[in-house]
């Protein structure tokens, strides 16, 4: 044997094609993943760990991708779906402590600044942002995912609906009651009255 590709045995080729196929889904839909997941989770090191359980499903079920859907969808509808297992779990309802998105934002495990910012620019944009994923987060989970899809991911509503499995009119109708509930909630959190008090 010479060591060529011929020359290996076809699970090996596989096994290449299918780790190349896992790196150019992580290198393309990376930033996306970790995004949805830190918005949903709020801490960073669960985020991480989505973002790596979301690209094992991936893998793991890679032939179940049929195309109905754009590849995008198909990720980010993985994606939720691990989020939700995890804050369904009974490890994330015991180990969920107040202040720990802060706490590790203060040590540098937030979310990432802009280099041109000055330090009082970045506080106040983190606050904003924290006191934003907190009204987020204080949504129904229906309403939740759907702001997390079409804000901080930017898909179309016919890509929510088909990555959440609704109608198109059942995510504008969710949309539409989450816009309003947020308004209320920031106007309470501007107040200083916490967004899960309705």
């Amino acid at each position: 044997m010479n060591g060529t590709i011929d020359d290996e045995e076809p699970g090996r080729a596989g096994e290449r094609r299918a780790a190349a196929e896992l790196e150019r889904l992580m290198d393309t839909y990376g930033q996306d993943v970790l995004r949805l997941a830190y918005a949903y989770l709020r801490n960073r090191a669960s985020a991480e760990d989505a973002y790596q359980e979301t690209f094992l499903r991936a893998h793991r079920h890679r032939r179940s991708f049929e195309g109905r859907s754009s590849e995008k969808t198909w990720m980010m509808r993985i994606a939720m779906n691990v989020c939700r297992d995890m804050r369904r779990s009974a490890w994330w309802r015991r180990v969920r402590l107040p202040g720990t998105e802060r706490e590790a934002e203060a040590r540098g495990g937030g979310a990432l600044a802009d280099a041109d910012e000055l330090p009082e620019e970045a506080a106040v944009r983190a606050e904003r942002n924290d006191s934003l994923l907190r009204c987020v987060g204080a949504l129904p989970e229906p309403q939740r995912a759907v702001v997390l899809l079409h804000y901080y991911q930017e898909m179309s509503v016919t890509d929510v609906a088909e990555a959440l499995g609704v109608a198109e009119g059942t995510v504008r109708s969710r949309l539409h009651r989450a816009r309003e509930r947020l308004r209320r909630s920031w106007q309470r959190e501007e107040e200083g009255v916490p967004a899960w008090i309705e």
